[in-house]
This record gives structure tokens, sequence and C-alpha cells, in this order.
């Protein structure tokens, strides 16, 4: 393989946590995107699910970045990011998707490993690799708050996709055979194929690309079916774009149970966040 992104999407996925009231915390996943500004200054930005942001009550955050010391060895080391001002959300949202982005300044080694937005599929990309049911996405996160090791690396995680991905104007989610837990929401979901054929290509090719955002999954009489809702990635680089835009005065708030698309019959049953 001429790159590897499942070793990319790993550097530059993180976890994304908040105390609660009670001495618990709230744990989400997120990852890093390298999106300069549009008169070319250099900005790192940070995606979660927006209903992680949400369940914070306070004005801060902490996003678990990692260390490397001079022994090659890892060490946790988060830091905190304000995520209000008062009453003000500082991060931004589209109002009809989970998805919400905020400009962070992170480490040099983390802004080094965030990944380029054209990474992320656009309207096309489904279609031009003949992907759908059966294809296999790796996720990344932190299942209950769970990480792979005490350096804070995420889990590394694969599912099949189990419903047909249309274009995202059509329907913004797509379903995948994945058990999902607390903790994974805001997970990148993709896809890294070496030998890929795609429909009428007289050789096998590498395919690889971000496919979109774990955000809920689904219950149906209060039962896990074990099948987690992904977000479009068209939905995440829209998010990202709010960043270039002047805030609205009185956002509206974005009502969880609602980003299921009536195109799923399970829509009814689904807005059950995944984020403690």
């Amino acid at each position: 393989m001429s790159w590897d992104l499942p070793q990319n999407m790993l550097q530059a996925t993180v976890e994304v946590e908040a105390p609660l009231p009670d001495g618990r915390h709230t744990i989400g996943t997120g990852f890093l995107i390298n999106d300069p500004t549009p008169d070319g200054k250099p900005r790192t930005v940070l995606v979660t699910a927006n209903h992680v942001f949400e369940r914070m009550p306070g004005p801060e955050a902490h996003v678990g970045y990692r260390v490397q010391g001079p022994d090659g060895g890892w060490r946790y080391d988060p830091q905190p990011i304000a995520i209000r001002d008062g009453k003000i959300e500082l991060w931004r949202h589209n109002a009809a998707h989970d998805v919400a982005v905020i400009e962070v300044k992170a480490p040099p080694a983390f802004a080094k490993a965030a990944i380029p937005l054209a990474w992320l599929a656009g309207g096309e990309t489904f279609a031009k690799y003949d992907i759908g049911p059966g294809d296999e996405m790796m996720v990344l996160g932190y299942p209950q708050g769970l990480s792979a090791n005490s350096a804070g690396f995420p889990i590394l995680r694969a599912g099949r996709v189990a419903s047909p991905i249309e274009a995202a104007s059509a329907n913004p989610t797509f379903l995948l055979d994945f058990r999902v837990f607390p903790g994974n929401s805001g997970g990148p979901v993709f896809i890294a194929d070496s030998q890929r054929r795609r429909p009428g290509a007289a050789e096998a090719q590498e395919v690889q690309f971000v496919a979109g955002m774990l955000t809920q999954q689904v219950e149906l009489n209060n039962e896990r079916l074990e099948i987690g809702i992904v977000t479009d990635a068209q939905f995440v680089k829209d998010a990202v774009a709010l960043l270039d835009t002047p805030r609205p005065v009185d956002p509206a708030p974005v009502v969880v149970a609602a980003t299921a698309p009536a195109a799923h019959d399970v829509s009814a049953r689904v807005g059950h966040p995944v984020s403690d």
C-alpha cells in the first residue's frame, strides 16, 4: 500500500471527555482534520458528535492527546479546550445533523497528524467505488471509555455496511453491522481496501477514504440491535465549512433523535446517542 489510512486515522483520533457534577465523566471520540483558513493560515479542527459536547455541562472539555518520549514510549497528556463562554456554545454544528466541529490549538505532533479534509468522502465517492452492503469498514473509538493502552490510543474495530448507501442529499446516514457502546460517538468510519475492483475495471486498485462518523445506535423495544448509524462524511465537510461563516445569533438546538432519516424503517426507534 502506498499509504496507510488506518495508521493515519489512529494517530488523528482522540478521546474527548469532561467531568459531570456527580463525579462521573462523559466520554466520546473525536478526530482531527487539517483545514487551513480561507487566507491560507494553518487550522486544526476537532470533529465529534454534537451530542458529545451537548452532554458536557461545563465550559471545558479535555482532548486526550498523546506524547511520545525519547525512549519511543507514549503517555496520555489530555489538554483542556474551551467549549462554552457562559451559555454560548463555542463549537459549530449543523442544525439537522449530529456533527460538531471546533478549532483547536493542538500540539505540533497532532497538528501534523490531522488528516486532510480531502480524505473525507464527497458526493460521488461511494458510487465511484461501488461501495454498498457487505463492504467492510473500520471504526475507531473508546467503547465504554476504554482505550487500547495507557497512552490513550483508540481501539480499532470493524463492521460491514448493513444498508444501501444513497447520495447524502437523499439519505444522510447508513447502517453498519457493528456493536455500539457508550464512548463510540464521534468515531471516524473509514474504508481501506487495497484490492478493490471497480465495475468495469481491469485491475484491482487501492481504495481508502473516510466514509463518515458513528453517531447513534439502533434500538427496538429497549433492546440494542448491535447496529450503528453512520452520518455521511459530506455532513462533516459541511460542518467544517461553518467555521468560515458568520455565527447565527440564536442557533437552533440539535434534536439528536431526529437525525435518522425517514428512509430507514427503524427511524422511529432510533435516537439513542452513544456517549456516556
